[in-house]
């Protein structure tokens, strides 16, 4: 009966280390969305808001302001940036792209595993809009 405990443990700590070891290649997360406006997803959403003369600057430092986020792939300068976002406990990874199209400040943000995110990701971008608004 212990191995069965053991093994259990090891299969937890395998799935563990997996999510947070797990690769991200840039060339996998970093694209732009395919479309300016807003879509939600089982395991992400996409909004978009009007840009202005707002630079990409502002809505950068908002993100990296996040916990346990850090940039993937791209910059303010570029005009494209791509986000990783992790959770607090199992360290699941959360993928966000900022561009500008259409005149439209597009955050695109999906989770990489699972088949929904549990609103994780909708929720985290309304915080960083309603932050944009109010000139974070």
């Amino acid at each position: 009966m212990w191995w069965v405990i053991v093994a259990l443990i090891l299969g937890v700590a395998g799935l563990q280390a997996w999510i947070r070891l797990a690769p991200s290649h840039p060339e996998d997360w970093h694209v732009a969305p395919r479309t300016a406006e807003a879509v939600d997803m089982p395991n992400g959403v996409q909004r978009a808001v009007p840009a202005g003369n707002v630079p990409l600057e502002r809505i950068d430092r908002i993100i990296r302001a996040t916990p346990r986020t850090e940039t993937l792939a791209g910059s303010p300068r570029a005009g494209f940036i791509t986000y990783v976002t992790r959770s607090r406990v199992w360290g699941f990874p959360d993928y966000t792209t900022v561009t500008v199209q259409d005149g439209q400040l597009v955050i695109f943000a999906r989770a990489r595993f699972g088949r929904s995110d549990l609103g994780v990701n909708e929720r985290r971008v309304e915080r960083w809009l309603a932050d944009f608004r109010l000139g974070g």
